[in-house]
């Protein structure tokens, strides 16, 4: 068995200390495919999941963000189950699931929607100061580095 060399990549990066948990991550993805969702760029900076969950109700579903992992998942309603006897054929799902989505630290989540079966989470990206490209000058005073964005006023 081969094992994975990353030192190419590691060699001129600084202070990525959970590179090990990604990559454990990506490794596992064995997700399964229910439910089905779309992720959208609506703007630059702003960003659509869209899941569908027919017969799921905003009680039946739980959303939350730990660790920078935003889980949709159900709720056990094992009490709520309905009689099953009754039905002929049951073509829409109402298993349970969990979902997870990876978020980059500078995603914000700004709400969520459950409209005609479709729960859509919003999201926005918010590049803190210090994460912005700024302008280092060279020279032997030490001076506080400006932002690009200030060059151009």
């Amino acid at each position: 068995m081969r094992s994975l060399d990353l030192t190419p990549l590691l060699r001129s990066s600084i202070g990525f200390d959970h590179i090990n948990r990604l990559l454990d991550n990506s490794q596992s993805s064995n997700e399964a495919s229910y439910p089905p969702y779309n992720i959208e760029k609506i703007s630059e900076d702003d960003y659509r999941i869209t899941i569908a969950l027919a017969g799921f109700s905003e009680d039946d579903l739980d959303v939350t963000i730990n660790e920078g992992v935003l889980i949709v998942s159900t709720i056990n309603n094992s009490d709520k189950d309905e009689d099953e006897s009754r039905y002929l054929h049951r073509g829409i799902a109402k298993r349970s699931f969990e979902r997870r989505f990876r978020l980059a630290e500078t995603i914000r989540v700004i709400g969520a929607d459950l409209k005609n079966g479709l729960l859509t989470i919003d999201l926005q990206r918010e590049v803190p100061e210090h994460l912005k490209p700024r302008k280092i000058d060279i020279n032997g005073a030490v001076k506080k580095p400006r932002s690009i964005n200030s060059e151009a006023a």
